[in-house]
């Protein structure tokens, strides 16, 4: 899909301001670094491709952390020569939905006002964080008259119907698909991080001529295989000896884990194996009830800090990634590309088919068990765990070179600032085409 990278489209441009007058590309985003959540790190890279090819580039984001509301950012920075400005009272955690949506319009009305008296405006990067952020962006960019790149990291109302939030076909459904169409009829560019949610947008609307399928870049930057016994994190926690399955990312609805949960609880007898669980997010609860049930082959973790991200991915044996039944094409498992980038095997927790059971099936780095077969998961574990190190490590291999010959960020990286400079590579024809042979369907 695309034209070929380049990354040398454009040279470096002064800190100071964009070069040659390109303009300002401005980032609508609740969630940046240094907020550990992926969204905010992928559009960091992001903007940070922009500097480099010489445009100025200003963010608006949330002095907040996304998560945990306690802790706060600079309200202004330059990372990256990206000038980031961080707006008062637009977060407040997930603790409900109505706090969530309080700090959200928050954001929104401040990075409207904000928005529409950006000098110099050339183009807008927004993401779904938060959800209708994408509607803001669009009456920026109708109102200075620039394009706006539309990159969907998640589909609503799609994902609240399937987690029963909201009914399909009721008002609110019905006013979000509304949104959707418009935003994705103004867009000038839309990216789908993979086939099965480029075909959810494509039934919303038809917009395959600018429409871009790319999932999203591990940050493998900062990862690279540890071995267990260089490890400081398995020294740290205990785990010589230990062959270890970890979670490690969003404890969210839409990634469900409590086959995993109950297989842990049925391998309690095996002290050999323990189950990591790091991270946040509302089902860290079941997390937490397990332990205080007498689970004790299972660690709960925080976040851990991107420089030691290479340490705790590393020390698993094991990765575990869960996609909901109801959520494949809704929410992309982000979390896949870390465990390959370190070269470790992945346990799929979800069905098939799907985007992560897709990989497997055509590169071999791993198995996969549906939701409910808690016992199924046991046989697979213990069936990983017999399997032997060096077997893993070949298996591992396999993810960690699919990343390297194709998926590194480097390459989808800059294929994305092509794709946010000038829009869609192909023509309308050739993009049509190029979606059915890889099997998106309108």
């Amino acid at each position: 899909m695309g034209s070929a990278p380049n990354p040398g489209r454009g040279r470096p441009g002064s800190p100071d301001g964009p070069r040659d007058d390109r303009g300002t590309i401005l980032v609508l985003s609740q969630v940046y670094v240094p907020d550990p959540a992926s969204v905010g790190q992928h559009m960091a890279d992001a903007a940070a491709e922009m500097r480099r090819r010489g445009f100025a580039v200003r963010v608006l984001a949330s002095a907040r952390g996304y998560d945990d509301p306690t802790k706060k950012y600079a309200p202004r920075e330059v990372r990256d020569g990206v000038n980031i400005r961080r707006l008062p009272l637009s977060s407040f955690g997930k603790g409900s939905i109505p706090i969530r949506l309080l700090g959200q319009s928050l954001f929104l009305a401040q990075a409207l006002v904000r928005g529409l008296f950006t000098r110099g405006l050339g183009g807008i990067l927004v993401s779904t964080s938060p959800p209708m952020c994408s509607i803001v962006a669009v009456i920026i960019g109708a109102v200075r008259r620039v394009p706006v790149t539309y990159w969907l990291m998640d589909l609503n109302p799609d994902q609240m119907i399937a987690l029963g939030k909201i009914k399909e076909g009721s008002a609110a459904a019905r006013g979000f698909e509304f949104i959707n169409r418009l935003v994705l009829g103004r867009a000038r560019a839309v990216v789908a991080l993979d086939r099965f949610m480029a075909a959810r947008v494509l039934r919303k609307l038809d917009i395959r001529d600018r429409l871009e399928v790319m999932p999203p870049w591990p940050h493998e930057d900062q990862l690279e295989p540890i071995g267990h016994e260089e490890n400081p994190f398995r020294a740290l926690h205990g785990l010589a000896g230990k062959f270890v399955v970890m979670y490690s990312g969003n404890h969210g609805p839409s990634n469900p884990i409590s086959t995993a949960i109950e297989a842990a609880r049925r391998l309690r007898e095996r002290p050999d194996i323990v189950f990591m669980f790091i991270g946040g997010g509302l089902q860290k609860r079941e997390v937490e009830a397990a332990i205080a049930g007498g689970a004790s082959n299972i660690v709960s973790l925080p976040y851990q800090p991107l420089t030691e991200i290479r340490h705790s991915l590393s020390a698993a044996d094991l990765h575990l990634v869960t996609v909901g039944n109801e959520i494949v094409g809704i929410v992309h498992p982000c979390k896949v590309y870390g465990a390959m980038a370190v070269g470790r095997p992945v346990l799929l927790l979800g069905p098939r088919p799907s985007h992560v059971a897709d990989l497997l099936e055509r590169h071999d780095f791993g198995w996969q068990v549906n939701h409910g077969d808690a016992e199924g998961m046991v046989r697979t574990i213990e069936r990983a765990a017999a399997t032997g190190r060096a077997a893993r490590e070949v298996m591992g291999r396999r993810g960690r070179e699919l990343i390297q010959r194709e998926l590194s960020k480097r390459a989808l990286c800059a294929r994305f600032g092509d794709i946010v400079e000038h829009g869609p590579a192909a023509p309308s024809g050739e993009r049509g085409h190029a979606l059915v042979e890889a099997g998106v369907q309108a």
